[in-house]
């Protein structure tokens, strides 16, 4: 009997799934990519297919998700399972950028139906408890699937379009899945100033560090053990996939998976590991480098010149040196006007820390340029607090700022401890 289309397309999509979560195979994603040790990260995507979406069954299924959802072999995951008969995936849910990551910062592609799949897209992007709610019933959805890759830092909104999407889920009386991915600047610590609740946006919902050392799975179990019932009056019906073969210590590089940008202005694993220090300077009036091909690795302004760069490699950071840096932004701050700032080079990821430079950055360019200015309502929700700017403004070094957030984030790890499932 002649087989249809989707029905063939499933079985071929299924078969790819499962051969790539066991690395077996052609393709240059599984042989070339394989990591350091012979060890092969499955994500919690890969797991679910190789398992004949078990997990699924029966279940009118939405999924969360951005151009990061792929296999191995570089295939989204949405037309994977749209071909699959063994799932029954009915809707999509874009966050900020949107589902297929058209949009720039601050941005959605709004409602609309996926050319590829006729599915319908939901925007969740600004939308939040009942509004958010509201969508994830008129979706018809009865499971509602997470899997975007994270970056690792407090104030990149995915984490917190998961925090919204399981508050919402619990008031719409949804099940909630989350697929497991790498944190790609490890998972070994927590770092950083952790939120003061007042402070709360959607850069950072609930009390965690800045540089909160988990995965997404991991952050799932935190906010429904402590902070999804106080928001919805319950916890939601989580269900987790976790991955296989990924260790604490490994950088993204060690894990034989595809990086796909998860927003415009992350093109690169590298860009990931100085971002949770460099970000802060979206709260001043320096460029933190977007409309570069090296954002929050270049920082600058109009008028700054080689004295920075001397002033922070001056304090000796561990694992990054500073370039004088001259540069002309396509667009945002300072867009198309040659500008003098520094570019981080990393030279030992081991002993960087990202949280740590930021701030020295923060002290020297207010040292060093008579225009440097805050935008202290977006840095106070950057840092979590008042405090960094404050500081900062009455002369405070590195090590007092650093030194003033320690028994914050000592309490904060040991929350976290109890929620980590990798080694």
């Amino acid at each position: 009997m002649a087989l249809s289309r989707r029905v063939l397309l499933g079985r071929l999509a299924a078969t790819g799934a499962a051969a790539a979560a066991v690395g077996t195979g052609a393709g240059p994603a599984r042989a070339a990519r394989r990591p350091p040790g012979g060890r092969t990260v499955r994500t919690g995507f890969d797991r679910l297919a190789a398992d004949g979406y078990r997990l699924l069954d029966g279940q009118r299924t939405g999924i969360v998700t951005n151009p990061t959802g792929v296999t191995p072999d570089l295939r989204h995951i949405v037309d994977v399972m749209h071909a699959d008969d063994r799932v029954r995936l009915t809707a999509v849910f874009g966050p900020e950028h949107g589902f297929r990551g058209t949009a720039q910062a601050g941005g959605s592609e709004g409602r609309h139906d996926d050319p590829a799949t006729g599915l319908p897209v939901y925007d969740t992007y600004d939308k939040s408890g009942r509004e958010l709610a509201g969508i994830f019933t008129e979706s018809g959805v009865d499971t509602v699937v997470f899997d975007i890759q994270d970056v690792g830092a407090r104030f990149y909104t995915y984490i917190w379009t998961l925090y919204d999407c399981m508050v919402a889920a619990a008031l719409a009386g949804k099940r909630f899945v989350v697929l497991d991915r790498p944190n790609p600047v490890t998972g070994r610590a927590a770092t950083g100033p952790v939120l003061d609740p007042a402070y709360a946006s959607f850069v950072g919902r609930a009390p965690i560090a800045q540089a909160h050392g988990m995965t997404a799975l991991e952050l799932a179990l935190l906010f429904n053990g402590r902070f999804v019932p106080k928001a919805a009056g319950r916890p939601v019906r989580l269900e987790t996939v976790s991955m296989t073969g990924w260790r604490r210590g490994d950088f993204f590089d060690a894990t034989g998976l595809p990086w796909v940008p998860p927003s415009p202005n992350m093109p690169t694993a590298d860009t990931a590991l100085a971002y949770a220090g460099t970000c802060l300077f979206e709260g001043t009036s320096l460029s933190e480098g977007r409309g570069t091909t090296r954002p929050f690795e270049l920082l600058g302004a109009d008028g700054i010149d080689r004295r920075w760069a001397e002033a922070v490699n001056a304090l000796g950071l561990a694992g990054v040196r500073f370039r004088e840096a001259y540069f002309a932004p396509t667009f945002s701050k300072f867009a198309g006007k040659t500008i003098g700032g520094v570019q981080l080079h990393v030279h030992d990821r081991e002993s960087f820390d990202p949280v740590r430079t930021g701030i020295a950055l923060l002290v020297t360019a207010k040292r060093v340029w008579s225009g440097f200015a805050w935008l202290p309502d977006h840095i106070d929700r950057l840092t979590g607090s008042a405090q960094v700017r404050t500081m900062i403004d009455a002369g405070a070094g590195t090590d007092d700022v650093v030194a003033a957030w320690q028994q914050d984030l000592a309490r904060f790890r040991v929350v976290r401890t109890r929620c980590l499932r990798y080694r």
